[in-house]
Parts: structure tokens; sequence; C-alpha cells
């Protein structure tokens, strides 16, 4: 049994009514091991000679309505290795509990928040602080729960992380009917598995995932009628459309445009219809293809 050298933060969202785990390790595929959530149930993170059990029987203990602090003590409860793990839990209420055991290799600890915990070992020491202080700040100011965790990731990384170094990265926040297509709670699952600089990937990722499924700003909101010559030439030269440059956004022009939008897994924001366009899907498409 390895140890899991890890830091990681659980935490809620009652706005959004969102359960996330960030995490990143000197660890292999670190996410498919440390976080576990369920969508009005909580989030657990398992990790220092991680017992991978302890994610979906946490998830049972609190969606019998246990405490977070109390999940944690049942969980530990006939655990031989119990000093050599380190957990993380927030319940359906967003009370945090955290436990790091006396055998977690040094540095080890954990932070507790209103709706957080932070842990991690094997650690620079200030880690855990700096990641608490960082999600504090960040969910007082724009974004959503997936946003301020990395952030307090980036905050960990700033601040020394993991002693060993860096190999994987990963985040998971789940919100009922928050998954693709609506019937699942899996609102966004991302991982690097393996990649010299995996929180800088991790960014990316989400970035890529507020474009494809974030919800669109009427503010942002771009007449067709008016970027039509713009459209046209880039899907001409892109051989996507065969018309003349007219400045008309017309049906040849938008059945060639929605064309490239499903190319590009845009649909969730332009859905071909109307007189109206996301900016981030043309900026995108400009940026790809123009």
């Amino acid at each position: 049994m390895h140890p899991i050298a890890t830091y990681s933060i659980v935490a809620y969202d009652p706005v959004r009514k969102e359960w996330g785990i960030g995490v990143q390790s000197k660890f292999l595929a670190v996410g498919a091991v440390v976080p576990w959530a369920k969508a009005n149930v909580g989030a657990v993170a398992t990790q220092s000679f991680a017992d991978l059990t302890f994610g979906p029987r946490g998830l049972a203990l609190l969606a019998q309505r246990t405490p977070a602090d109390e999940t944690i003590q049942l969980l530990l409860a006939d655990d031989e290795d119990r000093e050599l793990r380190q957990i993380g839990v927030v319940d359906r209420q967003g009370q945090a509990a955290a436990f790091t055991g006396s055998g977690c290799l040094d540095w080890a600890g954990h932070v507790l928040g209103d709706g957080f915990a932070c842990q991690g070992n094997i650690l620079v020491p200030g880690t855990v602080e700096a990641m608490a202080a960082r999600f504090q700040a960040a969910r007082q100011g724009e974004g959503e729960l997936a946003d301020w965790l990395v952030q307090a990731l980036d905050a960990g990384e700033e601040a020394g992380g993991d002693r060993r170094g860096r190999q994987a990265a990963a985040l998971l926040v789940v919100r009922e009917g928050g998954g693709y297509g609506g019937n699942n709670d899996r609102y966004l699952d991302l991982r690097v598995d393996d990649y010299p600089y995996p929180l800088e990937k991790l960014k990316r990722l989400v970035e890529l995932h507020h474009l494809y499924f974030g919800e669109v700003n009427p503010d942002d909101l771009i007449s067709l009628a008016e970027i039509a010559a713009d459209l046209q030439l880039m899907l001409r030269q892109n051989k996507r459309y065969v018309g003349p440059i007219s400045g008309i956004f017309d049906d040849d022009t938008r059945a060639a445009l929605f064309a490239l939008v499903g190319i590009e897994n845009l649909e969730e924001r332009w859905d071909g219809e109307g007189d109206m366009i996301d900016r981030q899907v043309v900026d995108y498409l400009m940026e790809v293809y123009g």
C-alpha cells in the first residue's frame, strides 16, 4: 500500500446547490481515487494510504443524513489503519469535517471553514492554509464552485503543494440534474491524469467546460445580421459555405454555421435558431477557423 500524497478541498455552494472536490497530487490519475460526490448528499475526499471504500460508504452514510463529522467517525471505527488515513467530508447541509491520522507523512493536516475542508499530506507547510484563504476570498467574487476550487488548488501550488512535485489533478462538481442531458448529477468531471503541470491543463479544461456547457449571458448576444459577412468569409475559407459574401444571413449561411457549431460541440450555446448568437461561440469559431 502506497501513500497518496495529495492536497484537496471539498466544498458546498448553497446558492447553486453544488458539492465539489478539487485535488492535485504527485500520483498518477489521482482523480480516479480521491474524489467522490453525489448531489443532495455530499462529497468525500479519501487520501493518504486511501481506502477507496470510504467514497461509496461515506456517500451512503451521508445519504442517510449522517452529519459529516459522524460519517468520518463511522468510517474509521473499525479501521486498523485509521492513523494512516486522511479524509475530508462535506454533507448535504454544507457542514464540513476532516481527519488526519497521526501516521500520515509530514507535513500533514487540514483546515475547516464554513462549508469546506482543505486537507493534505507530504506537503510544504502552509499549503492548506493558503488554499482555505483563497477559497474564502474567491467565493465572494465572480464565478462558480468549480472556479473557486481551482483557485484554491492554485493557492496550494503557490504555497508549495506536494513536496515531491506534481503529476495529476482533478475536479468533480455535482448538482441535481446538472449533468449532460439533465438526467444525472455529474455537472463537471475533469481529470488530468499525467502531465508536468496538471493544474494549468485543468484550468484550461474548466474554461472549455464553461464554453461548451455554461449558461448563455443575454448581454453577450450579438446580431447575426451584423456579422453575416465575417461569418460567410470564415465559412467559405473552410469550404463549408460556397455562396457569395453578401452580408445577408440567409438560410445557406445559417445551415453552414450550424454545421460548424455542431462539429465543435457548441449546440448548447446556439441551437441554430433565432437572429442572435452568443458572442463566445463566434469568438471561438473565429479563433479556430478565421
